[in-house]
């Protein structure tokens, strides 16, 4: 490591040839991309909410009438 002042600590890291493993093959390039795609955390939570929106549009139309 380079001392204070003199660039980055972590320079020599740059240049280290790319790790491949021994044991495990190499992923699929459509199987890694899967790990990073946006996906429903809390399944059946927008069809709640949505559910939720009419109930209280409901009953605030058979409360005040609708427009």
């Amino acid at each position: 490591m380079k001392e204070a002042g003199t660039g980055s600590a972590y320079e020599e890291l740059l240049y280290l040839p790319h790790h491949v493993s021994d044991v495990h093959p190499r992923m699929a390039m459509i199987d890694r991309a899967a790990q990073f795609a946006p996906f429903a955390a809390l399944t059946g939570y927008e069809e709640a909410v949505d559910e939720c929106i009419k109930r209280m549009e409901e009953e605030v139309e058979n409360e005040y009438g609708k427009d």
